[in-house]
């Protein structure tokens, strides 16, 4: 059950720390009242004036928490907003995915809303893209630079359009493990689409049946085809956005919806011009407990689970885990 007590430990650590050992996970702008017209205006109307391009946006996860688990024993409303709006800078990531393919462990990200209902707070924000990069393994400068730029025109609509206090979340280091990698070889047909097809329904089924839901796709080959720009290293580049609504349920709303930053997860996959291996690169949960100040043993326990169960489920697709 949440307890105040709880929500406190966690929020605590919404700080700007001065510690010379650590890290900004997580920026927020924490604005006083309900800024949830404010945020909906911004990023239905504004972030593509600065080159951001909204793909799944997931308004009041909150309510849905309300209708399906009001009546479990324990339940309590914590939350008066919870929202993920996945976004990403289309234009430059064709360059930037073109030289690291990894960086679609973050493309798109999650532009994070949330408000608890005990308190006239909502918080605006997103994972740091430093973060971001070394959580995927990015080491090439001119992509972690070209990326982190990317986010001061963001921050900067942010502070405009919703204002606030800064908060950050800040953790010490990430996990040994960020990104779970997989392979799988396949026998290449003429037409790749029938292979792809059927590896999609598959995949989807299995999720599916694991209690997943397919909160968003994204299908980078043919969005930059549409836009006229190459994308030649890959016959196909695509992201699913996952999310276990009951697994986000025991953590957002029980005192840790920071981590929401992190959601819904992106798992990216491609397979490179001529090839016959579709490669798949997912964000480990591991680096929530790290980096968005979960102390909670529970949720800790529940989070390494779900990387478990992911690994077994990809595995029996036929993928090998790297």
């Amino acid at each position: 059950m949440f307890t105040k007590t709880l929500k406190t430990a966690a929020l605590a650590l919404l700080l700007i720390s001065s510690a010379a050992v650590a890290r900004d996970g997580i920026y927020f702008n924490a604005v006083k009242g309900d800024a949830e017209h404010a945020y909906n205006e911004m990023v239905n109307n504004k972030i593509e004036d600065i080159g951001f391009v909204l793909s799944d946006p997931h308004e009041r996860i909150n309510d849905a928490y309300a209708t399906k688990y009001s009546e479990e024993p324990g339940y309590n409303k914590t939350l008066d907003n919870l929202g993920f709006f996945s976004i990403g800078n289309d234009e430059l990531l064709n360059e930037l995915l073109t030289k690291e393919p990894r960086l679609g462990g973050f493309s798109p990200f999650n532009l994070h809303i949330y408000k608890y209902a005990d308190e006239d707070v909502t918080r605006v924000g997103h994972v740091n893209p430093e973060v971001m990069l070394d959580i995927v393994g990015a080491t090439d400068k001119d992509v972690r630079a070209k990326f982190i730029a990317s986010f001061k025109p963001l921050d900067a609509l942010i502070d405009a359009e919703i204002g606030g206090k800064k908060e950050v979340v800040t953790f010490d280091k990430l996990p040994a493990k960020t990104l779970m990698e997989f392979e799988l070889e396949f026998d290449r047909p003429d037409e790749l689409w029938m292979f792809v097809d059927s590896f999609q329904e598959e995949f989807e089924a299995a999720f599916e049946e694991n209690k997943y839901i397919i909160a968003g796709y994204k299908n980078y080959k043919e969005t930059f085809t549409d836009l006229e720009m190459d994308f030649d290293r890959y016959d196909k580049y695509w992201v699913y956005s996952l999310c276990h609504f009951y697994f986000s349920y025991g953590v957002f709303n029980h005192g840790n919806a920071q981590a929401g930053a992190f959601a819904p997860c992106s798992m990216y996959m491609y397979i490179e011009k001529d090839s016959n291996v579709l490669k798949v690169g997912m964000p480990y949960l591991e680096n929530w407990i790290a980096a968005a100040a979960i102390t909670d043993k529970k949720q800790i326990a529940s989070i390494r689970a779900l990387d478990k169960e992911i690994i077994g489920i990809m595995e029996g697709l036929g993928a090998k885990l790297k």
